[in-house]
């Protein structure tokens, strides 16, 4: 099915035409994905990926590298955010060791944090992982102390921005301490200078980051659309842009997050989000938020009367 019968159906529904908005090209971006009509009772698969970065011996974090195990046994009880947010849809999230310790990235302000090897078996993981998941779209989140600075470090890394105008605090580092992040992420940049697509996101890791890359690169393969969260879940659009620019066509931006970093990036990406509600948690909240939209969005495109059925004059 074309994007254009979509158009149609909408057009000839009880209202203005384009009068609901970004729901109406929610649904038209999920024809062009799929080549197919909206579904009636959209079906979710959320994948989300953890795992630790050896940076926080850089003293990046407020939080120990423990926490990430701690959160991961508390998505998989069922105890966090994303479980609460996916709970309204009947959704429960698979969560996904992705390089937790004591097997994360090394402290890439010392080394890379990941050969090319180790970055390449992330994206097959992020790949399998997708090509595993049932459902009409695959949400993207992850959870990982340290991850901001690696996703920040990607930033900087792949468009030029400079750190100190787009480091922020990630989970909450205090304020005084943001500046510091930013000196590791620069001399980092110094140390490691630019090598090409993979060898930079190896350089900077997040086996994470470099899983969701690859979800989206074989979601691209079955043509299905990707809703994705926020800073760090993004950052992997920038790998995937390095690597397979035209596989970012899946991708849905659910939010603009409240890390200074993100508004660079999805404006580098020329990704207009769909939410903006200063959130900085990650876990794939944002992500899970923009599927009410979607199903909102669904439940019109199938359950609205059309200017026939109720005998209304269309407009002209």
């Amino acid at each position: 099915m074309s994007s254009e019968t979509v158009q149609r159906r909408l057009d000839s529904l009880t209202k203005p035409p384009g009068s609901l908005g970004r729901l109406e090209q929610l649904l038209l971006d999920y024809a062009r994905i799929t080549g197919q009509q909206p579904p009636a009772e959209p079906e979710l698969s959320a994948l989300l990926f953890c795992g630790d970065h050896g940076v926080t011996e850089a003293g990046v974090s407020a939080w120990p590298q423990s926490v990430t195990q701690a959160m991961y046994q508390n998505i998989a009880r069922g105890g966090a955010a994303i479980n609460a947010m996916l709970s309204v849809h009947g959704v429960k999230p698979r969560v996904i060791d992705a390089g937790m310790a004591p097997h994360g990235t090394r402290n890439f302000a010392v080394e890379p944090a990941m050969t090319n090897a180790e970055a390449e078996q992330a994206i097959h993981l992020g790949r399998q992982c997708a090509q595993e998941a049932s459902g009409h779209l695959l949400l993207c989140g992850e959870m990982g102390i340290g991850n901001s600075t690696a996703a920040t470090a990607l930033l900087c890394a792949y468009t030029g921005c400079d750190p100190l105008e787009v480091t922020g605090p990630g989970a909450g580092l205090a304020p005084d301490a943001v500046p510091h992040k930013a000196q590791v992420i620069r001399d980092a940049l110094a140390r490691h200078p630019w090598r090409g697509g993979l060898q930079t996101a190896a350089t900077f890791g997040g086996y994470e980051i470099l899983a969701i890359a690859g979800v989206i690169l074989q979601a691209a393969a079955q043509r299905r659309p990707v809703l994705m969260d926020g800073f760090i879940a993004t950052s992997a659009c920038l790998v995937v842009q390095a690597l397979e620019p035209a596989a970012l066509g899946v991708v849905l931006y659910s939010h603009r997050s409240a890390e200074p970093g993100h508004r660079r990036m999805l404006e580098h990406l020329g990704a207009r989000p769909l939410l903006d509600l200063d959130l900085r948690l990650g876990e794939g909240t944002g992500a899970a938020l923009a599927f009410g939209l979607f199903r909102s969005a669904c439940a019109v495109y199938h359950r609205m009367a059309t200017f026939a059925e109720a005998a209304i004059p269309s407009g002209g």
